[in-house]
């Protein structure tokens, strides 16, 4: 699962799992033995069900270290974060970042997010060819991200710099990860004093007066906060925005029909998140006692691993899985999780994806790749999946 070939296809060898059973126990190199769960009845029973754990406390101290060690020290402060707490702990922390994220709250970001859009499309409308990694699904997110945080203008350089690093590093920036993480952690550290003293109409202030409360946040869950914000709020639409643009591009019939009826586009964002999702697995849980999925009993102290594009890939769930289809009309994908868990920023990743598809579609009617789809870079790791680079050419204008 770790290989590059693995990483640019990984839907054959789920396929195949799904066939011989929904839940396999497998052997990764860091954490010794795993659980995956591959079919999708079997993910959503376990993405709700309150036996498994999502907090690392609850496991040996061994299996700490593995987990630390794979997961790597630059992503120790999400280990604490709500993404990994259980109730009580995770009913307050959600509810206090929620209202930042209610569809309604959502759609009246949309004149800014297109504002964005057109802004960065118009840096490279005249040269006919870009990275759409780099100069457009990742810095739409990660703009919004820090106006919604309340990031002032003149640092943004600078967070943007930390966060890629942090997000997308090569394996030769590796040795600059930990000083990123240590500046943006100083960073927001300061900032959330900051927004003591002088609050302001951003989130991270609005954090900062919710910790005051009986339920509330102190600095240090603020400064996480606001860390798991950066780095699931933006990452999950940078691959929803590539992703999906590969998956029109290698699919012209597709594409065809959403340039014909642009009403498709909402079922087409959801298709790309059931066909090609931004997230390839659901973060870590841990069995709190012996538990049977799909027949098949995982001990207690176990790791399990829901891959959620398996599970969306399923036939016995989709007709024609595997197939590319943007007017699905029955499509209850796991793309965003499922239960409790369910990505807190799944409205805003959709809107972001909209208006940048519709927006990519609209200025760049000839838009094509100019490397083979088989010579794209799939980023390491098994919980994300992304590109690293995504090269398109279009007239120039």
């Amino acid at each position: 699962m770790f290989d590059p070939h693995f990483r640019a296809n990984p839907f054959d060898f789920y396929g195949a799992l799904r066939e011989t059973g929904g839940v396999h126990r497998v052997y990764f190199p860091a954490f010794s033995d795993v659980w995956l769960v591959t079919r999708y009845a079997d993910a959503r029973a376990v993405l709700t069900d309150p036996r498994l754990s999502k907090e690392p406390a609850n496991v040996s101290a061994s299996l700490r270290e593995a987990i630390v060690a794979g997961e790597g020290e630059d992503n120790l402060p999400l280990m604490s974060s709500m993404l990994n707490s259980d109730p009580p702990d995770h009913t307050r922390l959600r509810r206090l970042v929620v209202k930042a994220f209610t569809p309604r709250r959502v759609q009246e970001l949309r004149p800014r997010v297109q504002e964005i859009a057109d802004e960065l499309l118009d840096r490279v409308a005249g040269t006919g060819r870009a990275d759409l990694i780099d100069d457009f699904a990742f810095p739409l997110p990660i703009t919004v991200i820090c106006e919604l945080l309340g990031i002032p203008v003149a640092d943004r350089d600078a967070f943007r710099e930390w966060s890629t690093l942090l997000t997308s590093a090569d394996e030769d920036e590796r040795p600059l990860v930990e000083p990123a993480f240590a500046n943006l952690h100083g960073y927001l550290s300061d900032f959330v004093g900051r927004m003591r003293r002088e609050p302001d109409a951003g989130l991270i202030s609005a954090l900062v007066s919710a910790a005051d409360g009986v339920d509330g946040l102190d600095d240090e869950e603020v400064v996480t906060m606001a860390l798991l914000l950066l780095v699931a709020g933006h990452e999950t639409t940078v691959n929803l925005v590539g992703n999906g643009v590969i998956a029109l591009l290698t699919h012209p019939d597709q594409l065809a029909a959403l340039r014909a009826d642009e009403s498709l586009l909402a079922p087409a964002i959801e298709e790309f998140i059931r066909y090609d999702g931004p997230v390839e697995t659901a973060t870590w849980r841990y069995t709190m006692e012996p538990v049977v999925v799909g027949g098949v009993e995982i001990p207690a102290g176990e790791p399990v691993l829901v891959v959620l594009a398996s599970a969306n890939r399923d036939p016995e769930r989709f007709a024609g899985a595997d197939r590319l289809d943007i007017k699905r009309g029955d499509n209850p994908h796991v793309g965003f999780g499922h239960g409790i868990h369910h990505c807190l920023g799944a409205p805003l990743a959709r809107l972001e994806g909209q208006v940048a598809i519709s927006t990519l579609l609209r200025r760049f009617p000839d838009l094509a790749l100019t490397v083979a789809p088989g010579d794209l870079q799939w980023r390491p790791g098994i919980i994300m999946r992304g590109v690293r680079h995504l090269p398109v050419s279009f007239s120039a204008s």
